[in-house]
């Protein structure tokens, strides 16, 4: 094999724009673990292994934010320290949205039950936070961790490229569960939706014409696009990991391309941002709920007539006159 290619190193422009793709990540994953602790009704086991997806992503995210701001120039204790964390974060995020999809796939394609799905959740802990933390102590304990040259990375540590049995490390710390979910997300994500339009088919020979029967249909849209977008979206911000990962083990000088590290660079920081505006900003009970709360948080000016008066007397039936309902109260669509 040839030797790798000399050190990538960052320019400030670049370092800059990773660490603001890490700002956001982070951002978008508190503000999904935010939701999650602000609205029980919201809490659905889908969402609740979105939860753990974004405490992984978190936890990514703060870890490469380090890396990238110290952009090591050699092997230290932080660097493989920092190195332990990010591999056991992203580590565990492949496994959570491979989880994510295997739970709504039984859920609407199998049709599972209850006590069925509670135990898988308990066999979804016991995989996606125990197989990356077996594998991140076995690395460190073995001493794989260290400097990389940021060959493969954008100035963060991970392997260290200096091991002899670097590609089987780097196999198990990452690529390896990261190649494999490029595959299994869009045939799941595919049988859910072909599993929908069936459905949909079945039922639309049965469904009254009626003058708003085009509602049903476009949320329906809506909802097949987001499926779709979810396998999408990880695919397009994964694979310049990948790319310069196979040009290292070329020995190839593209991998110091400026291009390709900055795209790396955000695409593996900003999984927390991506699932932030797919599960937050573009689900109508969430958004409409985040809205009301800046709304309220404005101060109101006061009336030229002076303060304002006393609330109306509740009616006869204990109901206060006017709706009191606010969007808060709407319910999860």
């Amino acid at each position: 094999m040839q030797l790798p290619a000399p050190p990538t190193e960052l320019v400030p422009s670049e370092r800059a724009v990773v660490l603001l793709s890490c700002a956001l990540s982070a951002l978008g994953s508190g503000l999904l673990v935010a939701t999650h602790a602000l609205w029980p009704d919201l809490r659905s086991r889908a969402r609740r292994l979105l939860l753990f997806l974004s405490l992984a992503d978190l936890l990514s995210a703060a870890s490469y934010f380090y890396g990238v701001l110290q952009d090591f120039a050699g092997p230290s204790w932080d660097c493989v320290l920092q190195g332990a964390l990010s591999t056991f974060a992203n580590t565990s995020s492949f496994f959570w949205t491979v989880a994510i999809a295997l739970y709504l796939y039984l859920s609407i394609v199998r049709a599972a039950r209850e006590p069925r799905t509670g135990r898988l959740l308990w066999a979804f802990h016991v995989v996606s936070w125990g197989v990356p933390l077996a594998i991140t102590v076995a690395a460190v304990a073995l001493k794989k961790i260290g400097y990389d040259a940021s060959d493969v990375s954008v100035g963060w540590c991970w392997i260290d490229l200096e091991a002899e049995d670097r590609i089987l490390w780097m196999l198990l710390t990452g690529k390896l569960w990261e190649m494999l979910a490029y595959v299994t997300l869009p045939v799941i994500y595919c049988l859910i939706r072909k599993h929908i339009n069936r459905a949909h088919e079945a039922l639309s020979e049965y469904r009254p014409i009626l003058s708003e029967a085009h509602r049903p249909q476009h949320q329906a849209s809506v909802a097949d696009k987001k499926l779709m977008l979810i396998p999408l979206t990880f695919i397009c911000l994964r694979v310049w990991s990948t790319v310069r990962f196979v040009l290292t083990l070329c020995g190839s000088p593209a991998v110091q391309s400026p291009v390709l590290v900055v795209l790396h660079g955000i695409g593996n920081t900003f999984q927390g941002g991506a699932n932030c505006i797919m599960f937050v900003l573009c689900t109508q009970a969430v958004r409409t709920r985040l809205f009301s709360i800046c709304c309220s948080s404005q101060p109101r000016a006061e009336s030229p007539a002076g303060p304002p008066k006393a609330p109306a007397a509740p009616s006869k039936t204990g109901e206060p006159q006017g709706s009191r309902r606010t969007p808060d109260e709407l319910p999860s669509t």
